[in-house]
C-alpha cells in the first residue's frame, strides 16, 4: 500500500506497488447486482448507466454508488522534445496556460463549474523540461519515481471519482512514442496532428516518435521504462496519480491520448490495472482510437474533442451521478407496487 511518508524512490519501488493491487469488492459490486432487477424498469433498459453504477459501486465498495465529490486535477510539465518543433505552440504556453487555469479563464474552468467538480493544478517540475527523447532518455530513473510519487499525492482517501487531466505542450509527441513503444505498429498509426500542426510539421512530429522508439527499444524492457525514456513529468504523474486511486479504490475516468498513453503504462505491467478505470471520451486524435482498443475500453462520450485538460472526461460527470442516482432512488417494484413481468 502507498504510504505518503514513505513515497517510492525508484521504478522497482512502483513495481512492487504494482504486484499487490486491491480487486474490486464483491459484496458492494453483488449487492447491485441483486438489486438491478428490482428496480421499476424493464431489465436492462439503462444500458451503460446500469454499468456504470457497478462499477461505481465495485470500486467505492458501497452498494449505494455516488458521484457526489469528483476532482479534477491537470498536471502540467515541460518536454524538451518540443526543440525538434513538433508543436503549434511555443513551450513558454505551459506557464501562461497554468496561470490562466488558475485565473479561472480555461475551458476546463468552466466545465468543471457546470459539473459542479472540484478543479486542481499541479505543476510537475514546470520550470525544468524533460530531456529531449529523441536524443536521450527524457527522464532518470529516478526522476520518473518521484514525478509519479507527486501524482500519487494527488488522490486522497474519499473522493468518488477522480479526473486526471494535463497541460505540456509537446506531450501528443510523447503519448504517441510510448503508444508506439507498446503497442507496436507503424509511428504514423499514432502520430496525429496534436494541438494542429502542418503537414511538414506532421511530418517531423512523426519521425521524431519512430526514431526515438528505434533509439531506446533495448532500455525499454517494460511499461515503466517506456515511461522513463519517451514520456514525460507529468504524463508520469497521471500514471502515478491513477495507481494511487486504485490503490484506495477510487474510481477514474480518463480523459483523451495523453491521459490513456499515461494509463496504458500501467497496463503494461498488469492487464488489470485499469479495471478501476473508464475511458471518458474518444479524442479525435487517430491515436486515441487505436489506443482505447487496445486497453479493451469504451468510450462514454465521441464529442470530436482534442484539448486534454480533463475536458472530455469531466463532461462524463453528470452520466456518473445520473447512474448512481437512478440505481439508488429508483423505487422497486415491490415498493412502488408495480407488477413485474414476472408475476402473474
Amino acid at each position: 500500500m502507498f504510504d505518503p511518508k514513505h513515497p517510492p524512490q525508484n521504478l522497482d519501488d512502483i513495481r512492487a506497488l504494482m504486484a499487490d493491487l486491491p480487486a474490486a469488492d464483491e459484496a458492494a459490486r453483488d449487492a447491485v447486482i441483486a438489486r438491478e432487477p428490482q428496480l421499476t424498469k424493464p431489465e436492462g433498459s439503462l444500458g451503460r448507466l446500469e454499468e456504470i453504477s457497478l462499477w461505481l459501486a465495485s470500486w467505492q465498495g458501497n452498494a449505494r454508488p455516488r458521484a457526489n465529490r469528483p476532482r479534477v486535477t491537470i498536471f502540467a510539465g515541460s518536454h524538451g522534445v518540443c526543440e525538434q518543433g513538433v508543436s503549434a505552440f511555443p513551450a513558454s504556453v505551459n506557464q501562461q496556460m497554468v496561470e490562466n487555469f488558475i485565473n479561472g479563464g480555461a475551458a476546463i474552468n468552466q466545465i468543471c463549474k457546470a459539473v459542479d467538480a472540484e478543479l486542481r493544478v499541479m505543476e510537475v517540475a514546470l520550470e525544468i523540461p524533460t530531456n529531449d527523447f529523441s536524443r536521450e532518455a527524457a527522464m532518470l530513473d529516478e526522476d520518473c519515481a518521484e514525478a509519479m510519487a507527486f501524482g500519487m499525492s494527488a488522490v486522497e482517501t474519499g473522493l468518488d471519482v477522480f479526473v486526471p487531466g494535463e497541460m505540456g505542450i509537446g506531450n501528443t509527441t510523447a503519448a504517441a512514442a510510448i503508444s508506439h513503444a507498446l503497442f507496436g505498429g507503424a509511428p504514423e498509426d499514432w502520430t496525429g496532428r496534436g494541438t494542429g500542426i502542418d503537414d511538414s510539421t506532421l511530418a517531423r512530429k512523426t519521425h521524431v516518435v519512430g526514431d526515438a522508439v528505434i533509439l531506446h527499444r533495448n532500455q525499454m524492457r517494460d511499461g515503466l521504462e517506456v515511461l522513463r525514456c519517451v514520456g514525460g513529468r507529468e504524463i508520469a504523474a497521471m500514471a502515478g496519480a491513477i495507481l494511487a486511486a486504485r490503490l484506495q479504490r477510487v474510481p477514474v475516468v480518463l480523459d483523451g491520448y495523453v491521459s490513456c498513453a499515461a494509463a496504458a503504462v500501467l497496463y503494461n505491467i498488469r492487464q488489470d490495472a485499469l479495471d478501476h478505470c473508464l475511458v471518458g471520451h474518444l479524442s479525435v486524435e487517430p491515436g486515441h482510437r487505436n489506443l482505447v482498443e487496445k486497453l479493451g475500453k469504451k468510450p462514454l462520450l465521441e464529442f470530436n474533442m482534442r484539448l486534454g485538460e480533463g475536458s472530455g472526461a469531466a463532461l462524463t460527470l453528470p452520466l456518473l451521478r445520473a447512474a448512481a442516482d437512478c440505481h439508488n432512488g429508483m423505487a422497486t417494484f415491490e415498493t412502488a407496487h408495480v407488477s413485474n413481468r414476472d408475476e402473474n
